[in-house]
C-alpha cells in the first residue's frame, strides 16, 4: 500500500497522491541504538557530562570506528535522577566490529574514568 498525505490549497483541502517520505535521521532508514542509564555520584555530574556527552571521552573513542553515528546524553530533570545515553551505530555489526577492533582502548578508558558513572545499567539495544 502506498502512503499518501493531504495537501492544503487556498480553496480548501485537496487530496494529492504523493509518496510519503520518512525523514532519514542519521543518514539511513535504520539505526542501531544502544541505551544505558547512569546515576553519577553527587558532585561529579560535570565530570560525568564531560565523559559521556556527544563530544565526550566515549564519543571521541567511538568516532574512530566505522559506522558510529553519534551519542546523545539526556540529563534528568530531578536531582539524583537517572541520566541516559543513546549511542547510535549504522548497524549492530558495526558496533560488534568496534568492540573487536577497539576492545583494549575501551577497557583502558573505562578504567581511566572509573567512578565517574556511579551506578550504570545497560537498558538494551534497539533498532530505530
Amino acid at each position: 500500500m502506498r502512503r499518501t498525505w493531504l495537501k492544503v490549497c487556498k480553496r480548501g483541502w485537496l487530496l494529492v497522491r504523493v509518496p510519503l517520505r520518512l525523514p532519514q535521521r542519521y543518514g539511513s532508514a535504520m539505526t542501531h541504538a544502544r541505551v544505558w542509564k547512569f546515576r553519577p555520584p553527587p558532585g561529579r555530574e560535570d565530570e560525568f557530562h564531560a565523559a559521556y556527552s556527544g563530544t565526550g571521552n566515549w564519543a571521541r573513542l567511538f568516532e574512530q570506528a566505522q559506522g558510529y553515528r553519534g551519542t546523545e546524553l539526556l540529563r534528568p530533570l530531578e536531582a539524583g535522577g537517572w541520566w541516559l545515553t543513546i549511542d547510535r551505530w549504522e548497524s549492530a555489526a558495526h558496533f560488534d566490529s568496534f568492540q573487536k577492533d577497539f576492545g583494549i582502548q575501551y577497557r583502558g578508558l573505562d578504567a581511566e574514568i572509573e567512578g565517574v558513572a556511579g551506578e550504570e545499567v545497560f537498558v538494551g539495544a534497539f533498532d530505530e
